[in-house]
């Protein structure tokens, strides 16, 4: 079985996000949405929030599931079987960033490949970090949003 994880902090998740998640389930039996949890990343929002949304996002559509993890993402693939990382490129510095967390990964995680997605033009621009401070600001993020993802933020 070819089962592929999307690992990230997914806060929010973005329409970026759901538009590669959505491109890599027909080459894989398998694509699960891990959140990654680091005690030492202070998030937007809580975990169980993140993870409903990632739920309520994918409900219903077959080969996808929601998961998250603690520690290397390359031991979490080796404990649930899975072969292959999922990633996204919106640009070269993306590409920079994740070439050199690829290799890493390749040689902890025993052979775990990286599978590279080029963002479509249309989410190229969108990045979590983005739409946190568009949602900081009181601004309206629901552009880069899945629709399925509500919330309040006391600012």
């Amino acid at each position: 079985m070819r089962i592929a994880v999307f690992p990230g902090s997914f806060d929010p998740i973005t329409t970026g996000h759901v538009d590669l998640i959505r491109r890599a389930v027909p080459l894989f039996d398998k694509v699960i949405v891990a959140i990654g949890v680091n005690s030492q990343k202070q998030t937007l929002f809580p975990l169980d929030q993140r993870l409903g949304w990632l739920r309520k996002v994918f409900e219903g559509e077959a080969g996808i599931e929601v998961d998250f993890f603690e520690n290397l993402t390359a031991h979490y693939c080796r404990r649930i079987g899975a072969q292959y990382l999922l990633r996204g490129l919106r640009n070269a510095s993306d590409f920079d960033y994740e070439k050199t967390i690829s290799q890493i990964n390749q040689i902890v995680g025993g052979g775990l490949e990286t599978i590279f997605l080029i963002s479509q033009p249309a989410f190229s621009h969108v990045s979590s970090t983005i739409v946190r401070e568009i949602i900081k600001g009181g601004g309206d993020a629901s552009p880069f949003l899945p629709a399925e993802i509500t919330f309040s933020v006391k600012t």
